[in-house]
């Protein structure tokens, strides 16, 4: 299904969730539209709702209120437009599979399962295994690799679904510099070919040098806008909890 023209990269309207058996809600009233070729970076802590959100636009977990549209089409219709990194956590990277295997699962939302990859999909592979330097390690087995190594299959797998939405669910966690560089790096130029990435992150001092926009999420929308705009101690306070006495001028300190 192509996206519709002139369309977001994903619009979400009156968006409210609840896991079964839980009182409160983990979303409350999420109103949010993203342009093709932004880079968000999605920040709050520890049960904000960061995780639910993604999932839910990914379709792993049932919407009950409001809508979620990617490129013009309801999200569960056009999964394979969308493609997630989960975090390190949620893999069980003791699973006996190798780095050339995992990275073609990224070509199963076009193939199909029980379909053989034809050669224009081993080529999509080699290609997503070269942009993230793992070419060398394409007959190693997962759970032989680092932490760093690991994330980058990850990201491969996502390149080589060619997705136009990129989700990413604390890809920084537990990696080295030249691994986050190497990410970014990826990130910017898909960016720059129209493609969309929401990601999300702990590291408040990425978000001027790597992002174009920044959203605070505590189950509901905090602040929303350019990093300069939104990035102040007052924001920060309200999405993690704690009272904020800095005078006026100290606004946006943190944007130098």
């Amino acid at each position: 299904m192509p996206p519709e023209a002139n369309q977001p990269a994903l619009a979400v309207e009156n968006l409210s969730f609840r896991y079964p058996g839980t009182t409160k809600n983990a979303l409350e009233s999420i109103n949010l539209t993203i342009k093709p070729g932004e880079r968000v970076a999605l920040v709050g802590p520890n049960g904000s709702g960061k995780s639910t959100l993604l999932k839910l636009i990914l379709g792993l977990e049932h919407l009950r209120t409001g809508s979620i549209m990617v490129y013009g089409h309801t999200a569960t219709s056009c999964r394979h437009r969308v493609a997630i990194v989960p975090q390190r956590a949620a893999v069980d990277w003791r699973f006996p599979v190798t780095v050339r295997q995992v990275v073609m699962m990224g070509r199963y939302v076009h193939l199909g399962w029980l379909k053989r990859p034809k050669p224009s999909d081993i080529e999509t592979v080699d290609q997503a295994m070269e942009m993230m330097k793992i070419t060398h390690l394409a007959g190693s087995q997962i759970g032989e690799l680092s932490g760093g190594q690991q994330q980058r299959v990850m990201i491969a797998r996502t390149l080589a679904h060619d997705a136009d939405l990129l989700l990413l669910d604390e890809p920084l966690n537990h990696v080295d510099i030249t691994t986050q560089e190497l990410i970014f790096h990826t990130i910017e130029a898909l960016s720059t070919a129209g493609k969309t990435a929401i990601i999300s992150t702990h590291d408040l001092g990425l978000l001027p040098v790597h992002f174009s926009r920044v959203l605070f999420i505590d189950r509901t929308i905090i602040a929303d806008g350019a990093v300069s705009e939104v990035l102040t101690p007052e924001t920060i306070a309200r999405a993690y909890g704690f009272e904020f006495h800095g005078k006026p001028e100290e606004k946006k300190w943190l944007n130098g």
